[in-house]
């Protein structure tokens, strides 16, 4: 029997905990957990053939813990996808945004996709990670003028966000290098589509009062502006509604507004090749989210702008997505080591774990939800309801509320899933925590990705005035 990943990724039943396994806490988490879940035979908790038990003391705690099976998978589901709906050409780009690293952007690279990033820093690390400079995009809404020239030397293409942007970026070709480029840098505009969905506030991008992309009703004077730019090499558009997305209809929407907007191109003299419809895939993070799958997301999109441009008349675009949170997100695990406990009787039982908002600031930020489990009780019945606290000087870091749980003790090992979007890339050194380690699991090999923070790496940017000193 083949069923399908919160992620969109096809797995047989054989793949994951066994449905008929005696532990009462799988059932609800099996599809929330990644692909080469298992438990092994002391009912401990295997990832990529590795115990996460054996892991955490290993590599210490807490622990991300990447499963390579699940972000091939799913990068494999999108570039298929997109080859079976979409006759013409295509392109995957991982929003690297969603976890930035040498080895994700390696992995993402091997499968095919381009890169986005979102910074100077992201774009160094995938151009160290050996990504392709023609495969890598570089969005922002404020981009450095180092930056722009950072994207320019490198020969990546710059999603272009607003006039301040396109102004200085004519200003450094015109001044810097109007003799030295062996080619003119390649640009997306960013235009905001004023659709709107059901995410939360903060990652909604789509609607018209959004920090992100040029007003749609100044298309005239930008498309204007931009073919009168000869040392400016536009070569499309770019749109994103947002993140964590279970609609289909906005999506749907917006393919058909931006082949509309290649239309309107078209009557300036502008022959853009590339439509960037975002991405914003939503994940399964807890029982009752119902996201599409990978599939089902790409297919209305391909059957919208190839019927538009059909009727329309219009050559078939380059066609690129962004997907970051529904390649990543559920591809990786966070392990904690269970400490204190504290009983309010008839109110709450608070069970703490080594880390918290500083590895995971979601919850406190948006009030994202998880589900965790205990890797060494694994067919322990689940009797206790507790919330999951961490270990910082806040109320408010709260992993999880309501974790439905075996009885827990000091030093059990908690897994709290789907931490691969958003987790490592906003960690911070909240009451200086160092951050985590983070390793890489396959076929029974656990690879280290990101060392862990030392004490010793908290001080190494810190400067102590000599006159300051005792």
């Amino acid at each position: 029997m083949v069923s399908t990943h919160p992620t969109g990724v096809k797995h047989s039943g054989s793949q994951y905990l066994p449905q008929t396994s005696t532990n009462a806490n799988l059932s609800p988490n099996q599809e929330i957990l990644p692909l080469s879940a298992r438990v092994h035979n002391h009912d401990f908790l295997e990832i990529g053939g590795c115990d996460v038990t054996t892991l955490v003391k290993r590599f210490g705690s807490p622990l991300y813990i990447l499963d390579e099976e699940t972000l091939r998978s799913a990068c494999q589901q999108y570039r298929d996808a997109f080859k079976q709906y979409y006759k013409g050409e295509s392109q995957v780009l991982y929003a690297s945004k969603a976890w930035n690293c040498l080895a994700v952007c390696a992995i993402a690279a091997s499968e095919g996709l381009g890169i986005d990033v979102a910074s100077g820093g992201e774009l160094y690390t995938a151009l160290q990670a050996g990504v392709s400079p023609d495969k890598i995009y570089l969005h922002n809404n404020n981009k450095s003028r180092e930056e722009l020239i950072f994207a320019i030397e490198s020969g990546c293409t710059i999603v272009v966000d607003n006039w301040h942007e396109l102004r200085t970026l004519v200003e450094i070709v015109e001044t810097l290098y109007t003799k030295s480029l062996s080619q003119n840098p390649r640009l997306l505009l960013r235009l905001t589509p004023g659709i709107e969905c059901h995410t939360h506030e903060y990652i909604r991008t789509g609607q018209l009062d959004s920090k992100f992309g040029f007003d749609p009703n100044q298309l005239e004077e930008l498309f204007s502006f931009i073919s009168k730019q000869s040392a400016l090499n536009c070569v499309g558009l770019h749109a994103h509604i947002g993140s964590q997305i279970f609609e289909r209809q906005p999506h749907r929407d917006l393919a058909a507004l931006m082949v509309q907007w290649l239309q309107e191109a078209a009557k300036y003299g502008l022959k853009l090749t590339e439509l960037n419809v975002g991405g914003g895939l939503g994940i399964k993070y807890i029982e009752s989210d119902d996201p599409p799958s990978i599939e089902e997301w790409v297919k209305p999109i391909c059957e919208v702008i190839q019927q538009t441009c059909a009727v329309e008349n219009l050559p078939l675009p380059k066609l690129l997505c962004e997907p970051g949170r529904s390649l990543i997100a559920t591809a990786c695990v966070t392990a904690y080591t269970i400490g204190s406990s504290k009983v309010i009787p008839e109110i709450r039982t608070y069970v703490a774990v080594d880390g918290g908002m500083s590895d995971n600031p979601r919850p406190i930020t948006y009030q994202a939800v998880y589900r965790a489990v205990v890797a060494n009780k694994m067919s322990s019945p689940l009797t206790e309801t507790v919330t999951i606290a961490g270990k910082h000087c806040e109320s408010g870091d709260i992993l999880v509320k309501n974790a439905l749980l075996p009885k827990t003790e000091p030093q059990d090992i908690l897994v709290v899933m789907g931490t691969g979007a958003y987790n490592y890339s906003m960690a911070s050194n909240y009451n200086r925590l160092p951050r985590p380690a983070a390793v890489v699991v396959a076929n029974g090999e656990a690879n280290l990705i990101l060392q862990r923070e030392t004490y010793q790496d908290l001080i190494r940017q810190d400067c102590l005035p000599q006159r300051l000193k005792s």
